[in-house]
């Protein structure tokens, strides 16, 4: 009997080993999504927001109108340009088609004035051309649309407020990126390969998502080493003898049907379920 109970507590010992030190799951994961970061083309006063905080946008969506009269008025400013600088032009094309006819009578000098004009003035009209399209991409960049599906979320953006061009104003999680990252100890990434369908456990809901492993992180961070002013190896000389197992991010892409109501930030169960 005690031979037994000894063979049998080796078996648990052995199992519950290989349980926590090499079967590939872990407690630590995290639902995450690439976050945008939404901030305006041009700057001025907020006219419009369109959105709530927390509220669904597809792309395409307008989510805020900066002022537009002053982008209106330099729309217009830039095709009565483009009318001028295009009569200057007609006349300095005709000018030189008249010196041009006036062979026996113009001089070589003057042919070449005109042809001069005629190019400058061709220049000036492309430059106004280009004025213009500025301007019309200004007044169309002064509606600001969602780059991606997601949700609008640390909203506190209000009408009347002034926006700088570049500056962040609100962020917006772009939902067809949702995924789940697992920290895996190193350990355990020998049973771990691209494509093994993976179990999520969420905590605090029941039920579990089903997905596969879609990549293993290349790297991570040595905390053990850092750069030196002199671009030699700076190593840090103590070392601790108890020497914990380094977490490697893995990559788990969701099925279609667990990407519904899902916060990023929740913590997860993952196990993965090694292929053959």
């Amino acid at each position: 009997m005690t031979l037994a109970v000894v063979t049998a507590a080796a078996f648990v010992t052995c199992g519950l080993w290989d349980y926590y030190m090499n079967e590939p799951w872990t407690r630590d994961a995290r639902v995450r999504a690439d976050v945008v970061q939404v901030a305006p083309d041009v700057s001025g006063l907020v006219e419009e927001v369109l959105v709530k905080d927390n509220s669904t946008v597809q792309r395409g969506d307008v989510l805020f109108r900066v002022d537009r009269d002053r982008f209106q008025i330099a729309k217009k400013q830039a095709e009565a340009a483009v009318a001028g600088r295009q009569a200057a032009m007609e006349q300095a094309r005709r000018e030189l088609a008249r010196v041009q006819g006036l062979k026996d009578f113009a001089s070589r000098q003057q042919v070449e004035l005109a042809a001069t004009a005629s190019d400058q003035s061709e220049a000036t009209f492309q430059q106004a051309l280009a004025d213009l399209a500025l301007a019309k991409l200004n007044l169309g960049r002064s509606e600001v649309r969602a780059p991606v599906n997601g949700t609008i979320s640390n909203l506190s953006l209000q009408p009347g407020d002034y926006v700088s061009t570049g500056k962040s104003v609100m962020a917006l999680i772009n939902t067809d990126s949702i995924r789940v990252e697992g920290y895996f100890e190193e350990t355990k990434l020998p049973r771990v390969r691209v494509g093994d369908r993976v179990l999520v456990q969420l905590m605090g809901r029941s039920g579990v998502l089903r997905g596969s492993v879609e990549s293993i992180a290349g790297g991570i961070e040595d905390r053990e080493r850092t750069d030196s002013s002199s671009l030699l190896a700076n190593i840090n000389p103590t070392f601790t003898w108890v020497r914990l197992a380094q977490r490697i991010p893995v990559r788990i892409k969701l099925d279609a049907s667990a990407v519904q109501k899902l916060v990023v930030g929740q913590t997860a169960t993952v196990r993965v379920e090694e292929g053959e």
